[in-house]
């Protein structure tokens, strides 16, 4: 006969019965595309939490950058940026020890793949906390805004990553198509709310000075909000456009593109710039948006917010009216020239009376063997297409630092006039100098250039 069941022994039986359930629950999550709504744990134990990893977070990632690149400062000799910032030379790509370009360069993709030789520097690059994502800011933007706005876009959890000496010259110059007599109309300043009237105002009309306003206006943000899910110590104001685009150009800032999930198949963003948006076609590095009112009003509701609606609307998303404001907006844009050129002439083509010899030998090298001009067609040096390099040919999907790396997918052809003042290179800014870009190309495409004729491409590069 079978002994009654004590209290202790239905205790008992019930935790025996529940703790798989329980133990399921915890182990067999279901992947969601929505970030967490409700935040449970105080803001100020979050901020304590989440500074006090940000050394190791951010060590971590140093590490990885330094395992891939040369981050020293190497300007290249007499050749700078519109404003005079030098622009950065040589490879910064590391090989394995004892290897060369030529020789892996000689080597197949599948070989390459099979022999684990593709190199660090040219895989994905990793925000610097990848789990984590959102906008980072360049320290110099950061400094500017709090003087000229007392708006700080500090990370309490995070830093930027890449040395200022790689990115674009701050504050940026500003071409208009419409009044390309004026040269650079910044004054040597940044745009912001505080000032952009006393700038353009007779220099542009009513609705793009009103758009240009619109672009310099903070609106809330995934990271800088005024809830307490926020990476700000304080309750923040927002994001403006320009904080990234700045001067219509861009500093560098990254974040995560929204497209995807879950978190570890996002891509990382390098700013573009918006120099020349009036003659593309299609918009964001891999979303190919069709207008720039499309790209302006995406950004307002997606981007903003990595692509979640439901956060989106949580944290007080500024749904803009397209028919004035995102107009509006995008009207400005579309003034923004790229910086003048003078060795090409209106076809965009080198004149030879003004170019070097080896800058004319990268021009054909560029139109020949290398067969850049496939894709970057004179005199913007963009088709307005997409392309897949099908870079996952060179490697096995892997993760590191957070991310997953199982290729790149269809990238939008960027223009690559006014190219030496936009680095970082490619669509997540993993390409340092114009010389890793080449050997970039050269290896994935399969081009077999010689070393003097990457160097004579990337002569030519400077003068676009």
């Amino acid at each position: 006969m079978n002994a009654p069941l004590t209290h202790g022994g239905l205790l008992a039986l019930a935790m025996s019965l529940a703790l798989p359930v329980v133990q399921a629950a915890e182990t067999d999550k279901v992947p969601t595309s929505y970030s967490p709504v409700v935040i449970t744990e105080r803001f100020d134990a979050i901020m304590q939490r989440m500074a006090g990893d940000k050394a190791g977070v951010m060590q971590r990632h140093r590490e990885l950058l330094e395992q891939r690149y040369d981050l020293a400062d190497k300007p290249a000799d007499g050749v700078k940026m519109t404003r005079g910032k030098p622009i950065q030379s040589g490879v910064r790509v590391k090989l394995a020890d004892g290897a060369s370009w030529e020789e892996l360069a000689g080597l197949s993709p599948e070989q390459i793949r099979e022999q684990q030789r593709f190199p660090l520097g040219f895989m994905p690059l990793p925000h610097p906390n990848h789990p984590e994502g959102g906008m980072v800011f360049p320290q110099f933007q950061i400094d500017e805004l709090k003087k000229i706005e007392n708006r700080d876009l500090t990370r309490f959890d995070l830093d930027f990553d890449l040395p200022e000496h790689f990115l674009p010259e701050f504050p940026a110059p500003i071409f208009l198509t419409t009044r390309p007599d004026l040269g650079d109309v910044s004054q040597g300043k940044l745009v912001n709310i505080r000032n952009y009237f006393e700038l353009f105002n007779g220099i542009l009309n009513p609705k793009q000075l009103e758009g240009l306003r619109l672009l310099v206006t903070t609106f809330p943000q995934q990271q800088f909000n005024a809830t307490d899910d926020r990476r700000s110590e304080h309750p923040h104001p927002g994001v403006a456009c320009l904080d990234c685009h700045a001067n219509g150009h861009t500093n560098g800032a990254t974040h995560l593109a929204g497209d995807v999930r879950p978190q570890k198949f996002r891509h990382r963003i390098d700013t573009p710039t918006l120099r020349g948006v009036n003659i593309q076609q299609i918009f964001g590095s891999q979303r190919a948006l069709k207008t720039v009112e499309d790209f302006t009003e995406f950004e307002q509701r997606a981007a903003y917010f990595d692509g979640d609606i439901v956060t989106a609307a949580k944290k007080g998303v500024n749904v803009l009216e397209r028919g004035s404001q995102v107009h509006f907006m995008g009207e400005f844009q579309a003034l923004l020239d790229f910086p003048p050129a003078p060795k090409l002439n209106v076809e965009g083509r080198l004149d030879p009376a003004k170019a070097s010899e080896q800058e004319l030998r990268g021009e054909q090298i560029f139109h020949g063997k290398g067969a850049c001009a496939g894709c970057h067609v004179p005199p913007y040096y963009t088709d307005n297409l997409m392309h897949d390099l099908q870079t996952e040919r060179f490697y096995a999907p892997q993760e590191y630092n957070g991310v997953m790396a199982v290729g790149d997918g269809p990238i939008k052809t960027f223009p690559l006039r006014g190219i030496k003042e936009s680095p970082p290179y490619l669509h997540d800014g993993r390409l340092l100098t114009l010389e890793d870009s080449v050997e970039f190309f050269n290896l994935v495409l399969q081009r077999h250039l010689s070393q003097q004729e990457k160097a004579d491409l990337v002569a030519f590069l400077r003068t676009l």
